[in-house]
């Protein structure tokens, strides 16, 4: 009773108390109370108490389901009768609401029905035992019918805390039952009031997908109860999703696949092609429209490869998916946009035809089938095209309204692409460009009316890909074109797009080096009118001059002109500093291609502009500046050094520029932005340069190690990391990485000495094992033998169970290189010392694995554990296969059975004789569900498995 007084007071106070502090005390006492035994007795005694309120029952219920879904097994023995009648009897009592309730209490009996064995139900199982409720007691039967609608549901529930075999066998006991479930439902037709809740029953049943045959359910009544009830009006919702579910049965490979299910087909497809004149009918209300639209587009969908053999009967149907797409509302036309793409697919990849055999015969089928089609999607560009146009009220859209009409804009975009795939990219250009001509009719010549006219010029961005190079018809006009458009924004904006998309029609056009100018101007005037636009030019300019770039050598001058105005912002220009990046990438591109010497000159001009202001700030207080006055221009040189191909130039500019890279390496170590910056310009002009910047890898190598043991910033790790890989076989450079392996390893192991000092640092930790992987690749004869070694593998023993995704993905990687260190250093030396470092800690590191599998590490990082463990047992064969059995006889037998633990072992023995390793990921998953099955059973299996307590052997290193 106290307990229930108390959960009474903290409802009343998380509804109703004014102090919003008191509301969130009331929360968490709450949640911790659902947590606790006596929430079992207290959820109960609350349900069947006919003074507790709505708030009350509400909870109650909700409690009471999430104990029976996740803590079924702190009950004793025995309990499953006691509770299956206190629920039934809250059933009964519910049975009319209120709905929220009932639902929650019939989520409850279904999750039980997981739990437990048929046999506990009597003979025939859970189904026969509500048969036989419901005939006994007729007047409950419409709670019964929710029990019936959520039992199918609940077989995929993962919040059920059911152990895979059971879970399995659940679903088999339910398709068994299918038959008597369904005859159920049959016999509650008769009661007109409940058809609309038969119907959702049986929808809920066929999301099985087992167990009848197309013959039995063509003819059965309930079939024949929702095709009839799809004439209603308004249309019947449950109608709607019962013939939605029996489309995808039809196509389902457990229900035997299209060929055992045409006659249901046969019976189904007729009816709603029957009601494609709705979809016109000004009358019918949205919601019924979108509902037919919903079945044209499940057709569709599931009878795919059918419809793509083109015969009449398909064509019947792609008409009427047309006659969707068509819609004017947006919401009901995109529900076929995947179907267009299915199709596409189907027509046009090589496995639809296979069994053709012969190529030409495969070539014949696939260009008749083309030929059908083309109609279809030619008349798919014309219907689509209008979609993406600006509202006439585009300037006071929301901020969420401009985000959606946005994605509407690339949904098109990516029909548009499917047209092209199938027309060929040349004829969706010519339908597109009608359009642009209609439009300009229509509108007033000069484009006046731009928004009819900006979104054909999307439409026909879009599909750039697609357009042949030597396109000669169309393309030479539109690009005319475009340097008459008015100066409206949006359109401009657009053009610039475009321009860029079709920078390798430009290169290839037989006029290229007399429209380029032209080309240039209209980028010059995107720069100059808005930042979205200026950032549309940027792009485009990076483009041309990437696919241009031969044509463009004689103009670096006038295009080093542009760049400097865009990046000082003269000439009214509007490109932000990230966009600015675009141009200096652009001008990199065109520099590769100029001779050395002149590459040289140009080169140093650029990087004159990036290091004159930092230059200037060096004079000042290089403490005080902001980042950004600073990243800015290391960026520019990061850029340069990454897209100028010309190694010894490069080589030159960063020698040259060095003194001021080290001035800013010792002023402001401890700015991680600035120094990130600085390693990427570095590490690009190591990258580039190569052996050519040797004379600077000594000094550089001295900051970062002098610097990391500071500031331990990560970037010094990545930059090393790219070090490593140029330089790291390289004989004249072995002094100096020794070095530094061993200072930047030797730092970070005092660093992350525990899995909270990794979980703290976890940058850190994930750049250290990314250059600790790159070291076991590029230098193992450095790594190996060093003394740092044993060291680093305790460390990513620490390491392994840190929640950070990406420092976690990098130390789990680094030992699985080192169990599989034959695969890229097959010397016995290195071997032996691998071995005499991971034997001893085998024990250890298969615990710490196995409770990674287990619920130390989320289920998402599953993969990688496992592939761990796969490569420490195809290396260490069966002394693996005994540490996991020394780790697996640690958890307690409530938590895995004795049959789950031989599974798992005997899949990771038959590993380590060599046996497919899908077996394996298949127990590993399964021991990994088990082990997660709920918190309590988890919490056990942790405990046991502590993961986290290191019982490290000594490891002699020889």
């Amino acid at each position: 009773m106290e307990h229930q007084n108390a959960v009474k007071e903290a409802l009343n106070a998380l509804y109703h108390h004014p102090d919003d502090t008191v509301r969130v005390q009331a929360d968490r006492w709450l949640q911790n109370f659902q947590g606790t035994l006596d929430a079992w007795q207290v959820a109960d005694n609350l349900l069947h108490d006919s003074s507790s309120n709505l708030e009350t029952l509400i909870f109650c219920s909700q409690t009471l389901r999430s104990k029976v879904q996740r803590d079924f097994e702190e009950l004793p023995p025995g309990a499953f009768q006691k509770l299956r009648e206190s629920l039934t009897t809250l059933l009964k009592k519910f049975h009319k609401g209120p709905p929220k309730v009932r639902t929650q209490i019939s989520i409850a009996v279904a999750a039980l029905a997981v739990h437990v064995p048929a046999a506990d139900w009597g003979d025939g199982g859970i189904i026969s035992w509500l048969r036989d409720e419901m005939n006994m007691h007729p007047e409950y039967v419409p709670g019964f019918l929710e029990l019936l609608t959520v039992l199918p549901e609940e077989t995929f529930n993962y919040k059920i805390a059911a152990r895979p075999d059971r879970r399995r066998q659940f679903e088999k006991e339910l398709t068994f039952q299918m038959e008597a479930a369904l005859s159920i439902l049959t016999a509650c037709l008769n009661i007109t009031e409940l058809k609309e809740q038969v119907l959702e029953a049986f929808a809920s049943w066929l999301r099985l997908r087992h167990g009848i045959l197309g013959v039995v359910l063509a003819g059965h009544p309930l079939v024949h109860a929702a095709l009839s009830s799809l004439n209603c009006d308004p249309l019947s919702e449950a109608s709607v999703n019962v013939i939605s579910e029996l489309i995808h049965h039809t196509a389902s490979p457990s229900s035997g696949g299209i060929s055992a299910q045409t006659p249901l087909i046969q019976v189904i497809v007729p009816h709603i092609l029957s009601l494609k004149a709705y979809l016109r009918d000004s009358s019918k209300d949205e919601e019924d429209v979108k509902a037919i639209g919903r079945l044209f587009a499940d057709v569709g969908d599931s009878y795919v490869e059918l419809i793509a053999t083109g015969s009449d009967e398909s064509m019947v149907i792609v008409h009427a998916l047309l006659e969707v797409t068509s819609h004017p509302e947006f919401d009901i036309a995109s529900m076929t946009f995947n179907f267009w793409h299915s199709l596409q697919l189907t027509l046009t990849k090589k496995d639809s035809y296979i069994s053709l055999g012969s190529e030409s015969s495969i070539e014949a089928e696939r260009n008749r089938r083309l030929h059908i089609f083309r109609p279809a999607y030619e008349s798919l560009v014309s219907l689509v095209g209008f979609r993406v146009q600006y509202p006439e009220d585009y300037q006071g859209l929301s901020y969420e309204d401009l985000k959606e009409f946005k994605q509407t804009r690339y949904a098109v975009a990516d029909v548009l692409i499917d047209a092209a795939l199938i027309l060929g990219g040349d004829t969706t250009l010519k339908i597109l460009y009608m359009k642009l001509l209609e439009a300009n009719a229509q509108t007033g010549n000069d484009f006046q009316e731009w928004r009819p006219a900006e979104a054909i010029l999307f439409c026909i961005w879009a599909i750039s890909n697609y357009v042949s190079v030597v396109e000669a018809e169309v393309m030479p006009q539109v690009m005319a074109l475009l340097q008459n458009l008015p100066q409206q924004v949006q359109l401009l904006q657009t053009a610039c797009l475009l321009v860029g998309a079709y920078s390798k029609w430009l290169n290839a056009a037989p006029a290229s080096v007399s429209i380029l100018p032209s080309i240039i101007r209209i980028l010059m005037s995107g720069m100059g009118t808005s930042e979205d636009c200026a950032a549309a030019a940027a792009l485009a300019f990076r483009n041309i001059c990437d696919d241009c770039r031969k044509n463009l050598c004689g103009y670096f001058e006038d295009l080093f002109t542009i760049y400097c105005m865009a990046i000082n912002g003269g000439g009214g220009y509007k490109v932000s500093a990230e966009d600015s990046l675009n141009l200096v990438e652009a001008l990199g591109m065109v520099v590769t291609e100029l001779p050395l010497d002149q590459a040289k000159g140009a080169l140093e001009k650029l990087c004159f502009s990036a290091a004159s202001p930092l230059e200037e700030a060096a004079k000042e207080d290089l403490d005080k500046k902001h980042a950004r006055e600073l990243t800015i221009h290391i960026d520019r040189f990061a850029f340069l050094f990454r897209y100028v191909n010309h190694p010894e130039a490069v080589a030159a500019e960063i020698n040259k520029h060095w003194a001021l890279f080290r001035v800013i390496f010792d002023a402001r170590p401890w700015d991680m932005r600035t120094m990130e910056a600085l390693c990427r310009a570095c590490k690009y002009a190591v990258r580039t340069s190569g052996r050519y910047i040797i004379n600077t890898i000594g000094e550089m190598l001295s900051k970062i190690q002098f610097h990391y043991q500071q500031h331990h910033q990560p970037c010094f790790l990545y930059l090393s990391s790219e070090v490593i890989k140029i330089f790291g076989s390289d004989p004249s450079c072995a002094d100096y990485l020794k070095n530094l392996i061993e200072t930047l390893f030797s730092h970070t192991t005092c660093l992350l000495t525990s899995i909270k000092e990794v979980t703290t640092r976890p940058d850190i930790a994930d750049d250290c094992f990314l250059l600790a992987s790159r070291c076991l690749r590029y230098c193992p004869h450095l790594f190996i033998p060093s003394p740092i070694f044993p060291r680093l593998v305790d460390c990513a023993m620490i390491g392994i169970t840190v929640q950070h995704r990406e420092a976690c993905h990098s130390i789990v990687t680094f030992l699985s290189d080192i169990f599989d260190l034959e695969k890229s250093v097959n010397e016995e030396q290195f071997v032996l010392i691998r071995d005499n470092i991971i034997i001893p800690r085998g024990a250890t590191i298969t615990r710490i694995l196995i409770s990674s599998i287990a619920g130390a590490l989320p289920s998402s990082r599953l993969d990688t554990v496992t592939y761990s463990l796969l490569a420490l047992t195809r290396t260490y064969r069966l002394q693996t296969v005994g540490w996991a059995k020394e780790s697996v006889s640690l958890i307690p037998r409530t938590a895995v059975t004795e049959t789950e633990s031989t599974k798992f072992l005997q899949a990771l023995s038959d590993v380590a004789y060599g046996a497919d390793v899908n077996s394996l990921i298949g127990h590993t998953e399964e021991l990994s569900d088990v082990c997660r099955r709920n918190r309590t059973v988890q919490d056990l299996v942790q405990g046991a498995l502590k993961p986290l307590e290191l019982n490290l052997a000594a490891a002699p290193v020889s």
